[in-house]
């Protein structure tokens, strides 16, 4: 699970895709890269952290052009060092650069068909650089640089790749390519924004991205279709596997998504409304005399499944209090956007205030005393955690309790959590 997003803009967009990847962090905070293609150079700057601790001015500075992709990871496949972190790079065929979204299921047969059969090196474990060496030789077969040859060299990565992938290439010379698998497990959204110099295109795994940049989400990229958008702004698209069936990863609903993104033309946030009244419902029509005192909702992106399935249960509007505070701490450090911080590029007042209203109540530094809540989400009075609070001040818990579960088993601890939620 990882965030990408590409742009293709009448002028540089180092500072966009910076922007983009903010509002994704969500969705990786393992590593994070961008690379951007300039007068027949592939720049990129990549690295572990956070992205507001990985790009600094130099940085930014450096990565000049009006094509760029831009990934922050999750791990899943490979291992946690900054070597796997994206974008991934190669030199031949003309120089391509690849963010990848999702996991091949055929990773280790494919690394020995690119050796055996390609007579190309894989450097890492992760499966990434495996899909951006099988597209480089089926690219590198075409003997050409147009459209219609990257559709072909997708379909070929198509009939070898086996699992969810959603893919954003920058190849010089040409510009921007895009393609997700055949069945649509992994998001890719496109989005489209005119301006005095002419039309730019989007491409991202999530449309919130596309949101806060001000580009207009168009649709999604249909399962198996591949796009290509040149460094001219020409838009060519096809399909380049054969129909399928859309299975959409419902764990991009259930937790990993924004609650504000539109995915397969389904809004996220009322996804989860609908599961807490098919939730609800399937409570009372097998257990209508339930005993339930407290809807609890773990993890934090269950809030509107709980809220709507307490309402169907017909339950007293309770909160309890979970232990699910590494969730909100995670989304809390993972907007970057703050005014409070300076960023590394001069963003637009209109971009500034997009990230602003997407943003998150924050930590502050440790010199700011001003009154925190005392834990995530208001009305929260107890914490259920057994190990000490640390980083009081980075964390927003200045004033916490100390945590329920501390010292009681576990009968203790339930009828403890009852008592204060009931209050």
């Amino acid at each position: 699970m990882c965030g990408i997003v590409g742009i293709v803009g009448t002028t540089e967009v180092a500072a966009a895709l910076y922007d983009g990847l903010t509002v994704l962090q969500h969705r990786g905070q393992d590593a994070a890269g961008i690379a951007t293609a300039d007068r027949g150079h592939l720049r990129v700057h990549k690295g572990n952290g956070l992205v507001r601790d990985v790009f600094d001015e130099d940085a930014m500075r450096k990565l000049e052009g009006r094509v760029g992709i831009a990934h922050c990871r999750y791990p899943t496949a490979g291992s946690e060092g900054d070597d796997e972190a994206q974008p991934f790079y190669v030199n031949s065929p003309y120089g391509i650069a690849l963010a990848h979204n999702g996991n091949l299921i055929n990773t280790d047969a494919l690394r020995r068909e690119v050796f055996e059969q390609d007579r190309r090196n894989i450097n890492t474990e992760s499966d990434s650089e495996v899909l951006l060496n099988v597209f480089a030789h089926e690219l590198d077969t075409q003997k050409a640089l147009t459209p219609e040859s990257v559709f072909r060299a997708v379909e070929g990565v198509n009939r070898r790749a086996k699992g969810g992938y959603a893919v954003i290439l920058a190849v010089l010379g040409l510009g921007l390519v895009a393609f997700r698998d055949p069945h649509g497990i992994r998001p890719l959204v496109l989005g489209k924004r005119t301006t005095p110099a002419g039309t730019e295109y989007a491409i991202a795994s999530e449309s919130v991205a596309l949101d806060v940049l001000g580009f207009e989400r168009v649709r999604d990229v249909a399962p198996g279709e591949a796009i290509v958008v040149t460094a001219r702004g020409e838009m060519f698209a096809k399909q380049c596997a054969e129909a399928q069936s859309l299975t959409s990863c419902i764990f991009e609903y259930v937790y990993f998504a924004r609650p504000d993104s539109m995915i397969d033309d389904i809004s996220v946030h009322k996804a989860r409304m609908r599961m807490g009244v098919t939730l609800g419902e399937k409570i009372l029509r097998l257990r209508p005399d339930h005993d339930i005192d407290v809807v609890i909702p773990i993890p934090d992106t269950s809030r509107a499944d709980g809220a709507r399935g307490r309402r169907e249960e017909g339950l007293p509007r309770v909160r309890g209090a979970a232990g699910a505070v590494s969730e909100h701490l995670r989304h809390r450090h993972a907007v970057v956007g703050r005014t409070r911080r300076a960023q590394p590029h001069r963003s637009g007042d209109r971009t500034a205030a997009r990230l602003r209203l997407a943003d998150l109540p924050g930590p502050r530094g440790p010199g700011d005393r001003r009154r925190r809540p005392q834990a995530p989400g208001p009305q929260v009075r107890q914490l259920v955690l057994q190990r000490r609070i640390r980083h009081r001040h980075r964390t927003g818990l200045l004033r916490a309790h100390p945590p329920v579960a501390f010292g009681r088993c576990e009968e203790e601890a339930a009828h403890r959590v009852l008592t204060v939620a009931a209050t």
